[in-house]
């Protein structure tokens, strides 16, 4: 498949010309490191596998030429849905020694996401596990397979293999090296301004979007961010966010393969297995949405664990509120904030040196060789600490949306810049502050909902006579959706009416409203537009009143 982008001749000749991009992919870079640290532990899985840089580079090149093998060619698109155990890692770095695009998706996603994305992105092979968290991979596909005309192959980790799928333990198990010569993988090697993943993100529209990011946009982003926060081959990281995700597959996944690390990963979060690895592992670092410290702060049993090892929790997705800054230093563990989006990794981030109040009051500077400015409506720049659309520009940028150039027109300007969507400001020593979205997402423990998705499909229960989905504050995971409802005439609903219809349309648990509140008109503009902010203002004073009422 010819994948169409926006990266042009003049900006890998400029990027290249500064030293930003180079020829290495990240297959070079994770071989350059089984060279140097051949014994070192590379990756730990919450099953306990403990896997070597050498041990991960004879599995990456196995799998490698079974894929080619199999047919699947440079080009070539294969959806992964796996959690956060080793085999997704195994799967990613083969696919980029062969030039085959990676596709991520979500765990939690479910037959409405993931027949969309599978048919949008043509995939020729999907990599799944048979269950994950109580749900069946292999009923959603058995569901779904047979209106994707371009899906060759389902690959299954696990013991229950239905016909017609392949068993992935059974393909890793069988020794391709025997029956391809290694010197294949150099003659499939793709180049460094190649693309190499297609990552989905939710957005304005009602269907998510695909990211398109090079071998070059990601080694750069990582190697700057790695440069901000001053990581090497001496730390190790801790990831419990979903590293089908752009800051997990960027900083937990490849950041620590590019410089040389270890990265220990966790599937299910639990705050107390959380503290547990991070003594155990002697974890340096990690990254995830604000919610993820918060319940550590709140374990009953985190005095028990030896955590001095950690120099920073990244927290992304939701405002630092300072007690918990102030919390965290107390136990010696400094909490930093960080913005960016899936196409532009890595963006903003505290310094480790950084004082408490750029720490709560902002969400950092733009990590080096990355630029950053704010905006009015026209695009033009605004003076320091105006509100404005937040605008990056740089090395880390994506090259576009996959089969979208519409959307990617919009987005992107001719001079390279991407513009955002939300809403900042900058202060006088270069700093963001996030202060809003235009975009109407919520996010939800660090995982995007497209409103308008869930508006959408709510506009056809035969109740409803509007709908307007809001984000509402909650302290463990930052946001969570409610629904305001104005039912038709004659006609009343619940919440269990709400999410038993959308269950029914088979959307992902995490983006069903846990909220709703029924009312007779919404707050419009003079043209009727709804006015949401006032909708978000209500939810937020009715939570905080009821909590002030618990708490007498």
């Amino acid at each position: 498949m010819v994948i169409e982008t926006n990266l042009t001749e003049k900006r890998i000749r400029e990027y290249t010309s500064k030293g930003y991009w180079g020829n290495m992919t990240v297959g070079d870079y994770l071989d350059e490191n089984i060279k140097k640290y051949p014994n070192k532990i590379a990756l730990v899985d919450p099953k306990g596998r403990r896997v070597t840089y050498k041990e991960l580079g004879r599995m990456v090149n196995r799998i490698a030429l079974g894929f080619l093998k199999m047919g699947i060619k440079k080009g070539d698109i294969i959806s992964v849905q796996l959690p956060n155990w080793v085999e997704f890692a195994y799967v990613y770095f083969a696919l980029s020694k062969i030039g085959v695009v990676m596709n991520p998706l979500a765990a939690t996603y479910r037959q409405n996401e993931v027949y969309y994305i599978l048919k949008f992105s043509e995939s020729k092979a999907v990599i799944i596990t048979d269950e994950f968290r109580h749900f069946n991979y292999l009923k959603m596909m058995e569901e779904i397979r047979p209106k994707l005309p371009s899906l060759q192959h389902i690959l299954v980790r696990g013991e229950s293999v239905p016909s017609g799928m392949l068993s992935f333990n059974e393909f890793t198990a069988r020794r391709w090296e025997d029956e391809c010569e290694l010197k294949t993988l150099d003659q499939n090697k793709p180049n460094a301004n190649d693309i190499l993943v297609l990552m989905y993100t939710s957005g304005t529209e009602a269907e998510p979007k695909g990211v398109l990011h090079t071998h070059n946009t990601i080694i750069f982003g990582e190697k700057s961010f790695a440069r901000a926060l001053e990581i090497s081959a001496e730390d190790t990281c801790f990831m419990a966010s979903p590293i089908s995700h752009a800051s997990g597959f960027a900083h937990g996944v490849n950041l620590p393969m590019i410089v040389g690390g270890k990265t220990v990963l966790l599937d299910i979060w639990d705050p107390e297995d959380a503290l547990k690895l991070i003594e155990k592992e002697k974890c340096t670092f990690s990254m995830g949405a604000t919610p993820f410290v918060r319940m550590m702060l709140d374990c009953p049993n985190l005095h028990r664990y030896d955590i001095s090892s950690m120099r920073c929790y990244l927290c992304g997705g939701a405002p630092i509120p300072r007690e918990m800054v102030t919390e965290s230093l107390e136990i010696g563990l400094k909490v930093l904030a960080v913005y960016g989006l899936t196409e532009s990794i890595p963006h903003t981030v505290n310094r480790l040196d950084d004082p408490p109040e750029k720490i709560y009051g902002t969400d950092g500077k733009p990590c080096p060789g990355i630029e950053v400015k704010i905006v009015d409506d026209n695009h033009k720049e605004l003076p320091i600490g105006e509100i404005g659309e937040e605008a990056s520009r740089g090395p880390n940028v994506c090259v576009g949306y996959f089969k979208q150039p519409e959307i990617s027109k919009k987005s992107f300007d001719e001079e390279g810049w991407f513009y955002s969507g939300d809403l900042c400001r900058m202060d006088k020593d270069g700093y963001i502050t996030v202060e809003g979205r235009k975009k109407d997402i919520i996010i939800r423990g660090g995982q995007n909902i497209s409103v308008k998705e869930i508006e959408d499909l709510l506009y056809n229960h035969p109740k409803i006579g509007n709908v307007a989905i809001v984000a509402m504050p909650d302290r463990r995971m930052g946001e969570k959706t409610c629904a305001y409802v104005i039912p038709k005439a004659g006609e009343s609903i619940t919440l269990e009416e709400v999410v038993s219809f959308l269950s029914e349309k088979k959307v992902a648990k995490f983006k069903l409203p846990e909220r709703i509140e029924v009312v007779e008109e919404f707050p419009t503009t003079p043209s009727g537009k709804i006015q949401k902010y006032l909708l978000r203002k209500d939810i937020a004073q009715k939570i905080e009143m009821e909590e002030t009422a618990k708490n007498k």
